[in-house]
């Protein structure tokens, strides 16, 4: 037999083991992995402000990692435990740049996961994409990381900007015959397309209602200049789109200097515990917000079943965390979602799979959303949670009321 023929001969031979193998173990035939993806382990990225002026939401990423922890206890995910890289980027975007190429290239995680902040998940969108990596359930409530078609390898979680502007300005609007309006944002991503999409919802008469309207950098000491040249502009209606070290500080600058306007209170912002104790309770009385979960300082949810897993996951997985900050609900939630796309993925953990079962979420229940919201995603919609409801803070708890708004 000639080199030729031996080397087809081998070939022949091998191909039959392997296919011996696959058929004496069939579930090796179909197991597909993207980079980071073992049979043990699914290892996942992500950013969070540990430190720099949005570390209020630092909670955000170690409840996720607490929830993680419980999943692996049991079993993890078909045996695998998630690992997941979760990175300070101090809410810096060169930063943010900087690390996420880290967990891409160096790390080589399959996917990010719920990064935190809209000028940092802004900064990496682009790369991500050309990348074709996931960037999972985006901690951001900006409409730009809802665009499947610019953005396809991009989703994400809350409900939009445009959503959440629009119940604010439907409820001032009802409210207040000719309401004069002053708004105070954050200059960056965040604050600036919050109040975009609020003038949008406000109409035609955007101009006319908002009658001042302030900036602040995140590098600023406090935001109380601002607010004192807010309240001089006569406006009885106050819109607050601050990140919660702010937010904080214009919630206590308010009332001491005794100005009494509607205050409205941006989603992001709405912790007890991250903003409204630091501020004060009794200055918070009166402030409106939005709300998709369940909050834990309202007793309405004290025998919800939802709420009592939470509290028993809190006790065992993250006893340090605060039970009145909302960031640890969140965080729950966010992962409580990537678990059902990892079981809905089975064995193909591929980035395009993850990619098609994040867009392929039908009537999905999450025990701390509020009642009547549901998660739905498709090829043509990224945004699961599509719907907020009001509610008002009476001094020791917020109070929901209304009905539920969106879509």
């Amino acid at each position: 037999m000639d080199v030729d023929s031996r080397t087809s001969m081998s070939r022949l031979v091998s191909l039959a083991v392997l296919t011996l193998t696959l058929a004496a173990n069939p579930a090796l035939a179909d197991k597909r992995y993207g980079p980071g993806v073992t049979d043990t382990e699914i290892k996942i990225g992500q950013t969070m402000p540990y430190s720099g002026p949005a570390s209020a939401y630092a909670t955000v990423g170690k409840s996720e990692a607490a929830y993680f922890a419980k999943i692996n206890a049991e079993g993890g995910i078909n045996g695998r435990k998630i690992n997941l890289i979760s990175l300070d980027d101090g809410y810096s975007p060169p930063r943010t740049v900087e690390q996420t190429r880290r967990l891409v290239e160096h790390d080589e995680v399959l996917f990010l996961f719920s990064s935190l902040g809209t000028p940092t998940n802004a900064a990496v969108v682009k790369y991500l994409n050309a990348k074709k990596v996931p960037q999972l359930f985006v901690s951001s409530a900006d409409g730009k990381f809802d665009d499947p078609e610019r953005y396809p390898w991009t989703i994400g979680w809350i409900p939009t900007q445009q959503t959440e502007t629009a119940a604010y300005a439907r409820f001032i609007l009802e409210t207040h015959r000719n309401p004069r309006i002053a708004v105070l944002y954050q200059n960056d991503d965040f604050g600036k397309d919050y109040l975009k999409w609020f003038r949008a919802a406000l109409g035609e008469r955007a101009s006319e209602l908002i009658v001042a309207a302030a900036s602040y950098e995140t590098s600023d000491p406090t935001v109380d200049s601002q607010v004192v040249t807010l309240k001089a502009s006569g406006a009885d209606v106050f819109v607050n789109l601050s990140s919660a070290k702010f937010a904080a500080q214009a919630i206590r600058k308010v009332s001491d200097i005794g100005w009494r306007p509607l205050h409205i209170l941006v989603g992001a912002s709405r912790s007890v515990a991250a903003v409204l104790q630091p501020a004060g309770l009794e200055k918070s009385i009166g402030i409106v917000t939005s709300a998709y979960l369940k909050d834990p300082t309202d007793p309405t949810w004290k025998d919800d079943p939802g709420m009592k897993q939470w509290v028993a996951w809190m006790d065992k997985y993250y006893p340090e965390g605060d039970r009145a900050d909302y960031g640890n609900v969140a965080g729950y939630a966010f992962a409580q979602t990537l678990v059902q796309v990892l079981r809905q993925c089975g064995d193909e953990l591929t980035r395009e799979n993850v990619m098609r079962q994040a867009a392929n979420l039908r009537n999905f229940e999450l025990p701390l959303l509020l009642p009547g919201i549901r998660i739905n995603t498709s090829p043509s919609d990224y945004r699961p949670v599509k719907q907020t409801q009001l509610q008002r803070f009476n001094g020791t708890r917020w109070v929901l009321f209304g009905e539920i708004m969106g879509n």
